[in-house]
């Protein structure tokens, strides 16, 4: 939960969260925590990682259906590395998208779209 994180760091406003180390991790889980409450009956989300450190923050799974994955950022412009590009092709993901801390949706690549936290319906709606 990001508001006992939040309390346990001490942190009591935005200004002060901003300035903090524990906001991308904050921030990751305030968002895991919205998509998982909302899934779909027959979703389940997992974390991907590989010892190399290829990962995708959140792969939601479905039998009979391509994985989907989604990466989250806390910035105003998300830049995808490497790593999640791999996993992508790897577990066979055809949708993906980058949950993060602007406004506006827009494609970052093929299959692949930005999506502000108040617009995570959009993945949901794919599930």
């Amino acid at each position: 939960d990001s508001g006992l994180l939040h309390a346990l760091f001490g942190i009591g406003t935005l200004g002060d969260l901003l300035g903090h180390p524990v906001l991308g991790a904050s921030w990751e889980g305030f968002v895991i925590e919205q998509i998982v409450a909302a899934l779909p009956a027959g979703w389940q989300p997992f974390f991907y990682r590989t010892a190399t450190g290829v990962e995708i923050d959140l792969v939601l799974v479905r039998p009979g259906v391509a994985p989907i994955a989604v990466e989250i950022k806390a910035g105003l412009a998300p830049q995808i590395e490497k790593g999640f590009w791999t996993a992508f092709k790897d577990l066979g993901c055809e949708r993906g998208y980058c949950v993060y801390g602007g406004a506006e949706a827009y494609p970052l690549a093929a299959g692949v779209e930005a999506v502000p936290v108040s617009q995570i319906q959009r993945i949901l709606e794919s599930a």
